[in-house]
């Protein structure tokens, strides 16, 4: 249930149709960077997540001692 390269040909003609020959490279380019900013937002995101419960089970870690 994969797609095949005959299916990415038909794909890659449908949008050279839809956009033209020159906006093919610059659609291409747009993705690859929202796909790297996207990436980035939940690198980001799973930092501030796993810093937040690092401190939260050092506070707890804390509470416990008293």
């Amino acid at each position: 249930m994969g797609i095949g390269a005959p299916e990415l040909l038909i794909v890659l003609a449908v949008v050279t149709l839809l956009f033209g020959a020159k906006k093919v490279p610059d659609l291409a380019r747009s993705l690859g960077q929202a796909q790297r900013e996207f990436k980035h937002g939940t690198n980001e995101s799973k930092k501030y997540h796993d810093e937040a419960e690092a401190e939260k089970l050092k506070t707890d870690a804390l509470k416990e001692s008293i």
